[in-house]
């Protein structure tokens, strides 16, 4: 009975510890290619990592090249010129 407690109750500690961990995770530069391009449709030109945040080079339909930078923990968009 005490093991099956302590089996139990350690499963439990695993499952509410999850959110946490996950939540920590940063997004990946294809998620921040993806988060760029929804924003501001066009075509990706470039990623650079730099620091916390991710550099992503767009290319617009009407040639207008824009630098969007994302915050690599949320995915947040910091600033899109």
């Amino acid at each position: 009975m005490k093991t099956v407690f302590l089996s139990l109750s350690i499963a439990l500690l695993l499952l509410l510890a999850t959110p946490a961990a996950a939540a920590s995770q940063e997004i990946s530069k294809q998620q921040a290619m993806s988060i760029a391009t929804e924003a501001y449709p066009g075509r990706v030109l470039s990623v650079k990592r730099d620091d916390d945040v991710y550099k992503v080079k767009t290319l617009s339909e009407d040639g207008k090249v824009r630098v969007v930078v994302i915050d690599a923990t949320s995915g947040k968009i910091l600033s899109g010129n």
